[in-house]
């Protein structure tokens, strides 16, 4: 069985200078009760790898409004004209990767390989400082495996043991990015028996369990 730590817990793991995976899709499926803990503890220098840049008040977007993301590796921004601006003026590092692509560095990442080989980008801006290989005849880019040193991820249940099930939208990024970090720390809906057969993240890649409310 996991502890149920309360949610304030989140600041004694997660530090200034970490590189954070942060689950969900413009905001569903992300753990919104962490974003309000990192905001009140002000903690800074992250380096966020997400889908996207979220809203300026949901999802990672209230970090970045807050000047506390440093670096954000995600599929978009258009969302948060906030961070549109400090990629502009140069306040914030934006990494730009198609979407497939992230997904796919991040899932290598969790399956021990090195990296992707991907068509996506030959020929174009995302091409640029990266090693094309070929194959068969068709040039293809190497993107290198992408890890973190925490994972916060979101769920729509948990069992007693941190088996977590993540229902529809929720279940974007979540799953992949529990295997591609040093540290798991998983926020849940609520804590009930599941059924082995629907586990979508098992227990053995949750570090901390921690539930909405508490």
């Amino acid at each position: 069985m996991k502890t149920i730590e309360p949610v304030n817990q989140i600041t004694k793991y997660v530090k200034d200078g970490m590189s954070v995976m942060v689950g969900g899709f413009m905001g569903c499926g992300t753990p919104e009760a962490f974003i309000d803990e990192l905001l009140k503890a002000n903690i800074k220098d992250l380096t966020i790898i997400c889908n996207d840049a979220g809203y300026p008040n949901k999802g990672v977007g209230k970090l970045i409004v807050n000047g506390q993301v440093s670096h954000l590796i995600a599929s978009h921004i258009g969302l948060n004209p906030e961070a549109g601006k400090r990629m502009g003026e140069g306040t914030m590092k934006v990494t730009l990767v198609p979407q497939g692509t992230l997904a796919e560095q991040i899932r290598a990442a969790g399956a021990g390989l090195g990296g992707i080989l991907t068509p996506t980008g030959v020929g174009t801006i995302v091409e640029e400082g990266k090693k094309v290989i070929n194959v068969d005849g068709k040039p293809y880019l190497l993107e290198k495996a992408l890890h973190a040193d925490i994972a916060l991820i979101y769920a729509t249940a948990s069992d007693q043991y941190g088996n977590l099930i993540h229902e529809k939208t929720t279940r974007n990024f979540n799953p992949v990015m529990a295997l591609a970090a040093k540290k798991v720390i998983a926020l849940t809906r609520t804590i009930k028996p599941i059924d082995p057969n629907c586990i979508t993240t098992p227990h053995v890649l949750v570090n901390h369990l921690m539930k909405e409310g508490n």
